[in-house]
């Protein structure tokens, strides 16, 4: 399987980095109370925002060295170089999402899924309230900041289209990740698209304006987002860790949603770029709402089904993200379950 002109030369470069670098030993370190741990590095998918909460939560409350860890949080630059850097063993561990995993498997990355934990899509469209978009049809004639090649530039035809819709309908305006809020704040574009537990509530505080959403979940359209991922090298040899990541992170994920505003507030300092609280809190409660699916309801965050793999993959496979539908092992180490 290939990757369809959606980062070129990317993969030759994350190919050569795995080839360079990398290792799978790990090193350790004694906290205060004279216990080793592993030192463990989780690079996210974006600067810290309120998705994130629960890993900060985790970290201060001491639920990672509980399980043997001591966890070094760093921010990331995007999904698609998150993976890269955890193919090339430049981290131990990644938060991305789903739709750059599967690019990345395609590329000939060596990675895999060891749990997602964004099982409904925060996909959207945004756009401020005033502009009186209630339905996907609302969006004829429309302007919509993206940014090429991206997944939910990808993707968005699929969703047009589960909704009666044409590309022609829409004008996608192309721009990078970060230009994306101020096409529309500055007027040039209607909306854009984004996640909405990240850019609408940030929008509405800068523009001091409501924010509305189409959210693709609502719409027809729903796939999996984001979730841990790690090299092959670290299932191989330090299979134990990977599991009690998995087992600290779905406690974590647990514990923080019961006690969100000290998950919040674990958050203080992680970023310069760190959003304020109120925009901290309204991220963090839009994510407690994307754990689970039909099939995954009462589970465990992280719990996923094959069946709901299946769907996703053949989503990506549809919108051209990857030439063909693998199979969910080639993507997902479904056996790395936090137990009760």
């Amino acid at each position: 399987m290939k990757l369809r002109a959606l980062t070129a030369g990317t993969a030759a470069t994350a190919l050569l980095l795995a080839a360079g670098c990398g290792g799978s030993e790990g090193e350790t370190v004694t906290n205060a109370e004279g216990e080793e741990l592993d030192k463990v590095t989780l690079t996210l998918n974006w600067y810290p925002y309120g998705e994130h909460a629960p890993f900060y939560y985790g970290k201060q409350q001491g639920i990672y060295e509980e399980h043997g860890i001591s966890l070094d949080i760093r921010a990331g630059q995007g999904s698609q170089k998150t993976v890269q850097a955890t193919a090339a063993g430049q981290t131990d561990f990644g938060w991305a999402d789903t739709p750059a995993l599967l690019a990345g498997v395609s590329q000939g990355l060596d990675v895999k899924s060891i749990g997602v934990y964004l099982q409904t899509t925060p996909s959207s469209v945004q756009f401020f309230s005033e502009e009186g978009i209630s339905s996907p049809d609302d969006l004829k004639g429309k302007t919509v900041a993206s940014t090429a090649g991206d997944a939910l530039t990808n993707v968005f035809p699929l969703f047009l289209e589960a909704n009666g819709l044409s590309e022609q309908d829409v004008q996608v305006q192309n721009t990078d990740a970060a230009g994306k809020m101020a096409a529309v704040m500055q007027d040039q574009t209607d909306a854009l698209l984004g996640y909405a537990t990240d850019q609408g509530p940030t929008m509405q505080e800068k523009a001091g304006k409501d924010v509305s959403y189409l959210r693709w979940a609502e719409h027809g359209l729903n796939f999996y987002s984001n979730g841990l991922l790690t090299a092959q090298d670290v299932l191989d040899d330090r299979g134990d860790l990977a599991q009690r990541m998995v087992a600290a992170t779905t406690e974590a994920w647990e514990q923080a949603g019961q006690d969100r505003e000290a998950a919040v507030d674990a958050m203080e300092g992680a970023s310069e770029q760190l959003p304020s609280k109120p925009v901290l809190t309204e991220q963090f409660d839009e994510t407690l709402e994307l754990l689970h699916t039909d099939a995954t309801e009462g589970e465990r965050p992280g719990v996923n089904t094959p069946e709901d793999w299946e769907k996703t993959i053949g989503i990506f496979a549809d919108a051209g993200v990857i030439d063909e539908a693998g199979e969910p092992g080639e993507y997902w180490e479904r056996d790395l379950v936090a137990q009760e």
